[in-house]
């Protein structure tokens, strides 16, 4: 059985990350979904609410594993027996990012490849960071996040 692993904080998740998870199922066995904690990034959900809107974003997709996971992506690999770790790119400027961590993980587990799959156009402006600030202008998200993420970032900000 072949396993890529698509990962993310998904504060919240968007329609860009269900499209990745969506087309990373079709080319693999089983997809794992995990959210990484990043003590670098001050999230606006829990643990528990993104885990919970990223099984409900991605019910409808059969093969999908979805966890949180608190330590080294190449741990977790490892411990999961994944071979295949899946990037979105929306631009230029995210590979960069990706690149320097994907050499990092082939250094620590060089077992682990990193494949980049470019984001649909319709996404490419798209992240968890704008669609927060949008949502905390109390601006129209519709089609950004899927309808259960949208509730719950207008309930973060009712009153607000």
């Amino acid at each position: 059985m072949t396993s890529a692993l698509c990962s993310g904080s998904f504060d919240p998740i968007t329609m860009g990350h269900v499209d990745i998870i969506e087309r990373t199922a079709q080319m693999f066995d089983r997809c794992h979904v995990t959210l990484f904690v990043n003590a670098e990034k001050h999230p606006l959900f829990t643990v528990a609410e993104r885990l919970e809107m990223a099984r409900d974003a991605t019910q409808h997709i059969k093969n999908v594993v979805v966890g949180a996971y608190e330590g080294l992506l190449t741990e977790y690999c490892r411990a999961n027996h994944i071979r295949v770790v899946i990037k979105g790119l929306r631009a230029v400027s995210d590979f960069e990012h990706e690149f320097i961590m994907a050499q990092m993980n082939k250094h620590l587990n060089p077992h682990v490849e990193t494949l980049f799959m470019m984001t649909q156009p319709a996404y490419a402006f798209l992240s968890s960071s704008i669609v927060k600030e949008v949502a905390g202008w109390h601006g129209d998200i519709t089609g950004l996040v899927p309808p259960s993420v949208a509730r719950r970032l207008q309930a973060k900000f009712e009153g607000a």
